[in-house]
């Protein structure tokens, strides 16, 4: 048991948030969709930086760098899953016309 067990929590949170950066950082730097933002690169870098100060200072319990990494790339995939789902609900919307008079 660890002296403080809301450690591990943290860890998996930042190891969602620099898959999430990292995601939003491609995005904004190579795709022509989404606009340009320093935020992404922000976030993945405080990220990053945490989750290492982290591996340094603190002792991990077994099983968690196994978790961080699936939380990770659950990050990198979850806005793209996202980004997909809202674009099939925008497609299956049906337009003004088409809608049913009350």
């Amino acid at each position: 048991m660890t002296k403080y067990p809301h450690q591990e929590k943290g860890t998996l949170v930042l190891a969602l948030i620099a898959g999430l950066s990292v995601n939003g950082s491609f995005a904004a730097l190579f795709s022509s969709i989404v606009p340009f933002s320093v935020f992404p690169l922000v976030a993945l870098v405080l990220s990053v930086y945490c989750l290492h100060q982290r591996y340094l200072n603190i002792e991990m319990p077994e099983g968690i760098p196994l978790l961080a990494a699936a939380c990770f790339l659950l990050g990198l995939l979850l806005y793209s899953a996202l980004v997909f789902w809202i674009g099939l609900r925008l497609k299956k919307r049906r337009p003004i016309d088409d809608a049913p008079a009350s």
